[in-house]
């Protein structure tokens, strides 16, 4: 089945576009959940979406040749800056900042996408995904975008961990939380962007929490829960890809369902295994 994959380019590129996506997705998406602010890989994604409608609106009223995606990737940057500044204006309702921000991409998006004479193929895939449309561009831009968060990450770790587990600690630290988290939150905001091209802007944050809901369940550990969590992505991923190219589907869909599947299987072997623990524990 990786055959085709390994034979033309432009599968080439889908391929290892989707193998970095499995990893930098849900290694954010750990330090998010933990963080319980799920939500604002939503609503960053619906900000992205409403960049990409105003890059096929331009493209086609300007002709500027500018990829949406860049566009998508600069709405969803300035869209986390915003979601920052909300929640130093509500501090004691920072959650408000969420679905304002949401609630604002949406709107956007009905906008552009009317102005951009409304649904295509090309809004489509950026929808839902699509297994041909990722160009050796993307693939450059996504390389690059992953390399940088890997690298944040393995710099800031600690400072990062010690945030997403006790945030008045940090700060008593001397950790620098305001600006840690505002770049934080902008490199999500760049993977919610790259990841569009694969699993589609309306199902990317399915792919940073759902692996991760999962690897709760069955890791003994953060730093497990982080593996996990790229296995079950990554699994979730190239199942998504490989029947998106077979069966002419969006790749976006499957990849969500597998991962569904993989939490619901988690949630049962952890229930299974404290089952059995309790019935030998009374024998």
């Amino acid at each position: 089945m990786l055959a085709d994959f390994l034979e033309y380019d432009f599968l080439q590129h889908t391929f290892l576009t989707g193998l970095l996506i499995g990893i930098v997705a849900p290694l954010l998406g750990t330090f998010i959940v933990v963080r319980r602010l799920s939500l604002i890989a939503d609503a960053l994604s619906h900000v992205t979406l409403a960049g990409i409608a105003f890059g096929l609106f331009i493209d086609k009223k300007l002709a500027l040749g500018i990829a949406p995606l860049y566009s998508g990737m600069g709405f969803s940057v300035l869209g986390s800056i915003f979601i920052e500044k909300l929640r130093s204006v509500y501090k004691a309702y920072q959650e408000l900042a969420i679905p304002i921000i949401l609630s604002g991409g949406v709107g956007l998006s009905v906008i552009f996408i009317a102005l951009a004479d409304g649904f295509n193929t090309d809004l489509f895939n950026y929808l839902f995904g699509s297994v041909s449309a990722v160009s050796k561009t993307d693939f450059y831009s996504i390389l690059g975008i992953s390399v940088i968060i890997v690298l944040v990450i393995r710099l800031f770790y600690r400072e990062l961990v010690t945030l997403s587990f006790d945030e008045e600690h940090a700060v008593a630290s001397g950790i620098h939380a305001k600006w840690i988290h505002l770049l934080f939150i902008i490199l999500t905001a760049l993977v919610i962007a790259a990841s569009i091209r694969v699993v589609g802007v309306l199902l990317v944050s399915a792919l940073m929490t759902l692996p991760v809901a999962a690897s709760m369940r069955l890791a003994r550990g953060f730093k497990q829960m982080i593996v996990l969590s790229i296995v079950f992505g990554e699994i979730a991923v190239m199942i998504g890809l490989i029947s998106g190219y077979y069966f002419s589907i969006p790749p976006g869909g499957t990849i969500v369902v597998v991962s569904i599947i993989i939490m619901l299987a988690a949630i049962g072997i952890k229930r299974f295994s404290l089952t059995r623990r309790t019935t030998h524990g009374t024998k």
